[in-house]
This record gives structure tokens, sequence and C-alpha cells, in this order.
């Protein structure tokens, strides 16, 4: 039977309770979080108290310098941001549907679907319906993954690792990430005989930063072939960065193959004929499994699955 009075009416629950939990989440400070919310301290204190009487449970630890949520504090802080988020979702949706418009979606991606995929997907969208507002990010699976918890994005293509929460997330893998050697155009060793490892061995490299996983792998397949690692490196994963340096000398840097043949068809770079063993683990198309989808949102994610079996039909996972 249907519970025609829930909890949060029978308690009473106010939105700006909610609006306070997420906002000591991002300042960690009743402070700060109460000039966000433009109520004063007293107040904000007032609302939490009550709330953390209501719930019957502490919700953050007083701190000397701030305040930190308790295992409680988590849980709500994650299920006010799901209901925050729905309610501004309704609102733009209504705003959407009184001015004509389908509404908007926010959408992440790794750099190589970044480059690959998405464009083609967001024209498609557009084609559709003009009036979406589409907002795009690229980034690291992990910073979009945390936008993507925070409400920030919608949908996110990017790698799902151990340590992300899988129960809460859906995901459908579209390919794996093959890299490849680059170096400017004319560089000595382009345009030549294949290469193998001991050639370029000693080169200077541009390389991801330490701890990454294609890190990992770039020193991996080096041992693997019983070399020593490169000594003479650069560590960036800042394209504009990488493309710029490899114009001024003879370094070689690591891309993943679409960002590679990206900027080899613009005339940017050459692609070395180096066989490279290191690449990435797939990834795909990242979604919260509780959230309710808006149409635009919808829309989005049909049109990537679309866009992205034709893509990459011969790169299956």
């Amino acid at each position: 039977m249907l519970d025609t009075n829930p909890w949060y009416v029978r308690t009473r629950l106010k939105t700006r309770q909610l609006l306070l939990v997420v906002a000591l989440a991002e300042e960690g400070n009743i402070h700060r979080a109460a000039a966000a919310l433009n109520i004063t301290q007293p107040a904000a204190s007032k609302l939490l108290r009550e709330l953390e009487e209501m719930l019957q449970a502490p919700l953050f630890e007083r701190m000397p310098r701030g305040m930190r949520p308790t295992l409680y504090g988590e849980a709500l802080i994650r299920h006010a941001r799901m209901m925050l988020g729905s309610l501004d979702q309704a609102q733009e949706e209504l705003a959407a549907l009184k001015a004509g418009r389908l509404g908007q979606v926010a959408v992440g991606a790794i750099t190589s679907p970044g480059v690959r995929l998405l464009p083609a997907a967001v024209a498609a969208v557009k084609r559709m319906h003009a009036n979406i507002r589409i907002m795009v990010d690229i980034d690291t699976s992990n910073v979009l993954l945390e936008r993507l918890a925070q409400d920030k994005l919608d949908v996110v293509i990017g790698r799902l690792f151990p340590e992300h929460d899988k129960l809460r997330l859906h995901y459908e893998p579209f390919a794996s990430e093959p890299v490849h050697a680059v170096v400017r155009r004319g560089h000595p060793l382009s345009g030549g005989k294949p290469l193998v490892l001991a050639d370029v061995q000693h080169g200077a490299w541009i390389v991801p930063p330490a701890g990454s996983v294609l890190r990992h792998r770039f020193e991996l397949m080096f041992q693997r072939a019983s070399l020593a690692l490169p000594s003479n490196i650069v560590e960036a994963s800042a394209l504009l960065f990488i493309t710029r340096a490899l114009e001024q000398s003879d370094m070689i840097a690591v891309l993943a193959e679409d960002v590679a043949h990206y900027y080899a068809a613009h005339g940017m770079v050459d692609i070395l004929p180096l066989p490279m063993e290191c690449k990435m683990d797939d990834f795909g198309l990242i979604t919260p499994a509780e959230k309710i989808l808006s149409p635009a949102v919808a829309l989005m994610i049909d049109t990537l699955r679309t866009v992205g079996r034709e893509a990459y039909r011969h790169e299956v996972c």
C-alpha cells in the first residue's frame, strides 16, 4: 500500500535543511555554509540541530576548525544532492516547456571520445532540437565522476576504476583506447622504417603524470621488453602544452589513438611507426543508476549510444 504520509512529510523536512547539509559538505564550516545560503550562523546552527533531532542521528562532527560529516551525514548528503538536483531539473523542464524548448543536458567526456564521439553526438542532438542547451566538460574520469556524483553532470563518457561505487552507476562499455607515440612533423624518426622500443629508449619523452594508469603501463611496456625506463622525461597531460612542446623540440609524446589521429590529420604531429603495447582499459557511457532522466538527457544518451555504435563498430569491448 502506498504510504500517503511519508517520513519527510511527517517530520516536515525543509528544503533549506537539505541546502544546508550540502553547503556544509562543500564548505566544511558552519559560518561559510550560512553565508552561502545568505542566512545567519545561529539560524544555520538551529536548522542543523532541528534536523539532527528529527533524524535522531548526528550528521556532522564538530571539529576545532570546521565540521566533518559522519556516516549518517554522508548518506544524507548524497540523497540531498539527488533531491535538490531533481527539484532543479523539474524547474528547468517547466521553464523549457514554457519557452518551447526541451531542456538542457550536461555531458562530460575523457579526451579520446571527447574528440571522436562527443562532437558528432552533440551535432546530432542539435539537428533534432536546436534549442536544447548542452554543456560539455572534458576532463579525467575521476574528475568527471565526482561532478556526476554532485549532479553537476548528467552523463559521462569515461572509465570506471575499482574505487568507484559501481552499485549506484550504470556502465555501458564502448571501446578500449590504444595509444601512439607522436612527434613533430619532420622529426628525425618520422617517415622512416618501423621502430622498436630500443630505438626510442634514450629519447626525450613527454609522459602522463606519475601514478596514472597510462604511466604505469608505459613503464611496464619497457620492463617487459627488458629495457631500462626512459630517464629523459617531462610529465604533462595538458594537450596544448604537449603539442606546443613537440613543435619546439625532438621530444616524443604518448597520446590516445583518437587524439593522435586528430592532430596528425591537422598536420600538427606525426605518428611514429612504433608498436605501443600499453593501451588503456575500456571506456563507456556512465549514468547514475537511480536518477530519473529528463527528456533532454534521455535524448543525449540515446544519441551517444547510436553514434557510439557507429564510431566504435570495429572496436567493441
